[in-house]
């Protein structure tokens, strides 16, 4: 997959998209990059050959098969390009990563079996113990839960910080051994819109980059890259597939960050288990990614399987036209919302009352997410009572489906956090997530109505 010397035009040789290698996962030069989002939903990532498949084939097969064992020993000491095991690469999979790659602007992308196996992976790439991570605190409960806890068994601290701090404030968690700076987009329940150009500031004037989790926006209504995050991350799980029909994650690496600045010798310097081989040296502005597939999915194998990543494929195709008709339901319920007397608070950015409004018309002037966080005013009984007089919206522990569902987060996704965690990530007792699907708007709003009509008080 790889040639050790021979500068970048080797580089581009070995590792095209056409020679079917993993790492540089969008084309240059072919056009690729003047389609529209909308376009690139349909055709980036696959391009069927005369008298191929037209829709990306499942390649149901671990193994691949090759005419001489010398063939293989290339291909195992990263020198020449093609597939040999689908733990690290399968044709299916490789097509859903060029498209994630080339509808957020990346080097390239890795696909993973979750979305906290692409979360873990992506630390985990440029951390060991010893390190530091920073992280804000509005994120998700299972990535509050492995900063806080497993990542402290393996030897790498976490500092929790308040995304709406000051730069001077924020700069205060960076330590020595600091290592990268973790944040959402949009937060996951509280909703709560990040200044990536704040944080990716904070990171680079430190040297570190910015990782940033993606999955409620989605690259259709945000691209962290475009402001300078360095990584990104989704669950795949989530609007990109869209279904409810396959989990999985995955990294994209934006190969702009300078990994050979003294602090990651992870990647500057040699690794023994390729013989001596230095990612920055054979792989540039790839690096970073390469690295997580050919030692961490190597060594850790959470491989995401050839039927999920077709799942996944098909979901992307429609992207565009289903995450405007989420947001425009999700707008229109965070309206009907606020105007009921049963709920005492509503977030979500389009509404001027909320904090993030002015970070969302920057950010995100197209469009949001069909998430939508409230507060029963009653408390958590009269929560529970609401959650379970819903007909049409579904009670499931999941979100951005096409499918209208909710959720108590305190009793479910963060039910793992203690009380004064809860309060850290802007979870309260009565806190409700509804994540609105694309059915007819007046269905879910009557179903909303007759629910909080139940409720006392």
């Amino acid at each position: 997959m790889i040639a050790k010397k021979g500068g970048n035009t080797q580089l581009k040789r070995v590792l095209s998209v056409t020679e079917r290698v993993r790492f540089l996962l969008y084309k240059k030069g072919k056009g690729e990059l003047d389609m529209e989002f909308e376009t690139k939903c349909l055709h980036a990532g696959y391009e069927p050959k005369n008298g191929e498949p037209r829709v990306v084939p499942i390649v149901q097969s671990t193994t691949y098969k090759y005419d001489s064992a010398e063939e293989i020993g290339q291909l195992f000491d990263l020198k020449a390009s093609g597939y040999f095991y689908t733990r690290l690469a399968n044709p299916t999979t490789n097509a859903a990563e060029e498209k994630i790659a080339a509808l957020e602007g990346g080097v390239g992308a890795l696909c993973t079996s979750s979305g906290q196996a692409a979360t873990f992976f992506a630390v985990l790439n440029i951390l060991e113990a010893g390190d530091h991570l920073v992280s804000t605190t509005s994120i998700y409960g299972g990535t509050y839960n492995l900063f806080a806890h497993t990542l402290k068994k393996m030897g790498i601290e976490v500092t929790f910080i308040d995304q709406w701090s000051s730069l001077e404030e924020l700069q205060q968690a960076v330590q020595p051994n600091t290592k990268a700076i973790f944040a959402e987009t949009i937060a996951n329940p509280a909703l709560h819109v990040l200044d990536i150009e704040k944080f990716a500031t904070l990171a680079h004037e430190n040297q570190l980059p910015l990782l940033v989790d993606n999955t409620f926006a989605t690259p259709y209504f945000c691209r962290p890259i475009e402001y300078g995050a360095d990584i990104v991350i989704h669950s795949t799980t989530k609007y990109l597939d869209g279904h409810a029909v396959q989990t999985g994650g995955v990294i994209v690496d934006s190969g702009k960050f300078d990994w050979n600045n003294g602090k990651f010798p992870q990647l500057s310097t040699p690794d023994v288990t390729y013989h001596g081989l230095v990612y920055t040296e054979a792989f540039g502005p790839a690096a970073y990614l390469a690295k997580a597939r050919v030692q961490l999915m190597r060594d850790l194998g959470a491989t995401p399987s050839p039927q999920n990543s077709f799942l996944l494929n098909l979901g992307m195709e429609t992207l565009a036209v289903r995450m405007d008709r989420h947001f425009e339901n999700a707008k229109k319920v965070a309206e009907f919302l606020q105007e009921r007397p049963e709920v005492s608070t509503v977030s979500y950015p389009t509404l001027a009352t909320d904090p993030s409004y002015e970070l969302a018309q920057k950010y995100l002037p197209n469009g949001l997410c069909g998430v939508v966080s409230f507060e029963i005013a009653a408390g958590k009984e009269q929560a529970a009572k609401f959650l379970n007089a819903l007909t049409l919206v579904s009670l499931q522990v999941h979100v951005a489906d096409i499918r209208t569902c909710a959720l108590h987060p305190a009793t479910s996704t963060h039910r793992q956090l203690s009380e004064e965690e809860l309060k850290e990530v802007g979870i309260s007792a009565g806190l409700v997530r509804i994540s609105c699907g694309i059915e007819n708007i007046n269905d879910i709003l009557v179903d909303l109505q007759q629910a909080l009509e139940q409720l006392e008080g």
